[in-house]
């Protein structure tokens, strides 16, 4: 897969089409080939056309989170400076399953599956994209109509060996777990979708770079100038390790209540803080150093920087007066110590007492006893805003009904008879 660098540097864009580069540039992880979007950018200006970004969605799920976002806002800088998305609902690969980053086979998806997850995701990004710059594709279009004939010389253009350069196919043809043929297949259909469109850039998280540059090899095979590639660092979740997914429950749901997403973003380490404002906010670049400084100093500082990352970021997708008031709903439950109201309610059992560690595990305050014996012990379960004593266990039924049980910061539900 050849990425050889370009003519045109960044340092040669004039500077009407350097500030653009910029930011695009900025918080991309990699550029290929070495140069590409700077050419890319000059040749739609001297064309006098805007340049065709392509972003692949295989409707696997039903929920965007914050890491999914990263690369939507991509391509919504994309958009603001007069590009046109091309999005790519993938409703025939989805049926396949991106093998990228997967340590076993994918359950595949049925047609019925990928058409409503494809649909709430098109709701869902329409809350990042520009709706009236955006061409909106589904590759059954090209792709189901293939014959075995056609796939068969697409696919002269890649080698089994190619593949298994793949970190994730060569850790598991090392350890011996089965890799199916359609996801060998997978990475062509995702490329193929780069030759129907005629992209001149796709965009994607760095697990996706090799399929992306798939994308430039079929394009050279049919003569068409080839997309440059530009991908974006996977998001880590709210503990600060791992990637964000909703398995991990580690995550922020772009859908999410103002003031769940405010909550949860206060909860990050601050070490991701810059990360977070880099990633997942519309800052510039001047206020992303600053916000960086504050953290790096500590103490006050550090803190006010992640609220106005955490506001930044419920401002995007609730508006500004809810991310305003977001703020202040976290301090009336976080300073002021005041119960929270706006939670969910749970029927208590008919048992008498009640057993507080098997109320926790049912109403999803806690996974498991052993958890709900050590947030009681710790101190982190409270009724009404008080403690509940740290060797307490068992609670008189009438004590508990219409108050409100809590662990941690984010957890309640009201108690009913």
């Amino acid at each position: 897969m050849s990425t050889k660098s370009t003519t045109v540097r960044a340092a040669d864009l004039p500077e009407r089409l350097r500030t653009g580069y910029d930011r695009l540039s900025a918080g991309a992880a990699q550029i290929l080939p070495d140069g590409g979007l700077a050419e890319k950018l000059a040749q739609a200006d001297r064309e006098g056309r805007p340049l065709r970004v392509k972003l692949g969605i295989d409707p696997s799920g039903t929920e965007l989170t914050l890491g999914h976002a990263v690369v939507q806002r991509k391509l919504r800088q994309f958009q603001d400076l007069g590009h046109i998305a091309v999005l790519i609902i993938g409703d025939f690969t989805g049926m396949v399953g991106d093998p990228s980053g997967r340590s076993a086979t994918r359950k595949q998806l049925t047609a019925e599956e990928t058409a409503a997850n494809a649909k709430t995701y098109f709701d869902q990004l329409m809350r990042i994209l520009d709706p009236d710059r955006v061409e909106i594709r589904r590759n059954s279009e090209w792709l189901a109509g293939m014959t075995l004939a056609d796939v068969v010389r697409e696919t002269s253009v890649l080698t089994v060996a190619q593949l298994l350069e793949r970190d994730d196919f060569a850790k598991r043809y090392a350890s011996h777990q089965p890799i199916s043929l359609s996801e060998f297949l997978y990475p062509f259909l995702q490329g193929y979708d780069s030759v129907a469109v005629e992209s001149d850039i796709e965009i994607g998280g760095t697990d996706q770079t090799y399929n992306l540059l798939v994308g430039r090899d079929l394009q050279r095979a049919h003569g068409q100038p080839q997309q440059t590639v530009l991908t974006v660092p996977l998001l880590e979740g709210l503990d600060g390790v791992q990637k964000m997914s909703k398995s991990l429950d580690n995550y922020v749901a772009i859908t999410e209540p103002a003031t769940e997403q405010f909550g949860k973003l206060m909860s990050i380490p601050d070490s991701l803080v810059g990360r977070y404002a880099v990633l997942c906010t519309d800052l510039s670049p001047g206020e992303i150093d600053e916000l960086a400084a504050q953290v790096e100093a500590g103490g006050p500082g550090a803190g006010a920087a992640k609220r106005r990352v955490a506001a930044e970021i419920v401002r995007l997708y609730h508006g500004s007066a809810a991310a305003a008031e977001a703020e202040a709903a976290f301090d009336r439950q976080f300073k002021a110590r005041e119960v929270p109201t706006d939670v969910p309610e749970f029927a208590l059992v008919a048992d008498d007492p009640v057993h507080v560690p098997a109320l926790l595990r049912a109403a999803g305050l806690a996974t498991s006893g052993s958890e709900a014996r050590r947030a009681i012990a710790a101190g982190s379960v409270r009724l009404d805003g008080e403690r509940v004593g740290a060797d307490v266990l068992d609670l008189p039924r009438p004590d508990l009904v219409g108050r409100v049980l809590q662990v941690g910061k984010r957890k309640a539900v009201r108690l009913v008879g």
